[in-house]
């Protein structure tokens, strides 16, 4: 499809996106492992998104599944913020406008919006769910040398490529090693990434295809093609977004304050103190301090590993309801369902917070909520 306008959506994708498109989509033995970079609000996901969806559609080269690696921790494409995310994808989005919520195949909670408060820990992350995705779902077989199980990954990376976000893009792209890297640059020069392979220590050998080309906010004809939302705005939405899923998806829930109220009033999951482990990420509480600051707080449902470089597995995200030192439970409220809870054993405190306009709802309520409560074990 060269351009124009995506029989699945309203925005126009330009020619020149197109041809990138369809030159990576070209590129199918083995299948591409494409690395999308560039400046803030340069369209990245968009283009990320449109060029997943001409994988899963594309005729005789398309595929049944395509990995997404998320990087951006502060505007993710499938879960809400705070998370380095690995999602396999098997259908067409069909509106490239929207953002939607996706179970992720596997997933880190960094439990912040940038990685500039611990830049090594989020490497490690990346690095990990990448190391993962190359075991399982891009292998070869050793015997004979033929494909295994092969799925083509698209990397979505964040918009800070200056000072410490440069040096750390550089690293992933090191790590990553794709054979595609699509560059989007924007008319402020000064704010776009160094012309060239900027990553490689030697001469570039052929081996990676560079792909520039530049953002598009409109067409000739005023249409659309990038969306532009706020920032901080878009976070508390998917956040809200998230959090709807506690309720079946014909609740009558269709405003922020009946989703305020909802949760405020939702039974909630009592979870032993003694059963858990608490970590609170990028700073340090006093012991004496830990249920003051986790109460009314968003964690991260995670399971523990107790080998020496196994990292913490998330299943998802918690609201901590209430805590009850007496009976030594905390009352937790969260989509992820009970089966897989029963594997809980750490939560993390990052700085993801519950939306403003949740919680003044939500503080009217009582801070506990005991009656009829579930348990996890």
């Amino acid at each position: 499809m060269r351009s124009n306008e995506s029989p699945l959506t309203e925005i126009y994708i330009p020619g020149e996106w197109s041809d990138a498109v369809e030159f990576i989509v070209s590129k199918w033995s083995p299948p591409p492992i494409v690395l999308i970079c560039g400046a803030k609000n340069c369209g990245k996901t968009t283009f990320s998104r449109h060029l997943m969806n001409v994988m899963l559609q594309n005729g005789m080269c398309s595929y049944a599944k395509v990995a997404y690696l998320d990087t951006d921790v502060g505007q993710p494409e499938f879960t809400p913020p705070g998370f380095v995310s690995l999602t396999i994808v098997d259908k067409v989005t069909s509106d490239l406008t929207t953002p939607c919520l996706k179970t992720p195949e596997r997933c880190l909670y960094f439990g912040d919006v940038s990685s500039k408060r611990d830049p090594s820990t989020y490497l490690n992350y990346v690095f990990s769910i990448f190391d993962y995705y190359r075991r399982e779902y891009y292998m070869f077989d050793e015997e004979d040398n033929s494909p295994g199980t092969l799925v083509p990954l698209i990397v979505n990376t964040p918009g800070w490529v200056k000072g410490i976000g440069y040096d750390i893009l550089v690293d992933m792209l090191k790590h990553i090693c794709p054979t595609q890297v699509v560059k989007i640059g924007i008319s402020s020069t000064n704010k776009n990434l160094p012309a060239g392979e900027f990553w490689l220590d030697r001469e570039h050998d052929g081996t990676i295809d560079l792909i520039e080309i530049k953002s598009a906010r409109q067409d000739s004809f005023n249409r659309s093609v990038l969306v532009q939302k706020d920032a901080h705005l878009l976070r508390d939405l998917r956040i809200m977004a998230y959090f709807r899923q506690c309720f079946p998806g014909d609740s009558d829930i269709s405003t922020i304050k009946e989703l305020a109220n909802s949760l405020a009033s939702h039974c909630p999951y009592e979870v032993p103190i003694a059963s858990i482990k608490i970590r609170h990420l990028h700073c340090e509480v006093r012991s004496s301090e830990i249920f003051y600051s986790l109460n009314a707080s968003i964690v991260g449902l995670t399971v523990d590993s107790e080998e020496p470089e196994g990292l913490p597995w998330c299943l998802g995200l918690g609201i901590v309801r209430g805590i009850d030192t007496v009976r030594g439970v905390l009352y937790v409220i969260t989509p992820v369902p009970h089966s897989s809870l029963e594997r809980v054993n750490l939560l993390l405190q990052g700085y993801i917070q519950i939306p403003t306009c949740l919680l003044q709802v939500y503080g009217c309520i009582s801070p506990y909520m005991t009656a009829n409560a579930l348990t996890t074990s």
